[in-house]
């Protein structure tokens, strides 16, 4: 049997471990694309795995690839509807995909949740 027709074995954990550290690399590299390729996987093992889609929103965002990057925000809120950064993450997104009015209520969730003054400024709570 050749290598390219043999079989591969099952990933383990530790593989998605490794994919999903490799991610974070990868994104910290600036290949965001290369990221979402490693995450893929890890999240069709593990799709309860909230770091791991947050992870590959975080790349798609960083891709420009908003609508992708809109929906894992939005699951992983789903999830953890007091994760401020994802709030802050989806603002970000809906701002960049010019939807100023849900940028805003996304930045203020984050800044209500984590006052934190990055946050605090996308509010604008004096507008």
């Amino acid at each position: 049997m050749s290598e390219s027709t043999r079989p591969k074995p099952p990933a383990s954990p530790e593989t998605h471990v490794i994919d999903y550290r490799a991610a974070e690399q990868l994104l910290a590299a600036r290949d965001p694309r290369g990221a979402v390729k490693l995450l893929d996987s890890v999240i069709a093992a593990h799709p309860e795995n909230t770091a791991a889609r947050l992870l590959r929103a975080r790349a798609f965002f960083a891709a420009a690839q908003l609508r992708p990057a809109e929906l894992e925000f939005e699951l992983v809120l789903e999830r953890e509807p007091d994760n401020a950064f994802a709030h802050f993450a989806l603002a970000r997104t809906h701002e960049r995909s010019g939807r100023p009015d849900q940028a805003r209520k996304h930045f203020r969730l984050a800044a209500a949740l984590d006052p934190q003054p990055e946050y605090l400024e996308a509010a604008r709570f004096e507008d």
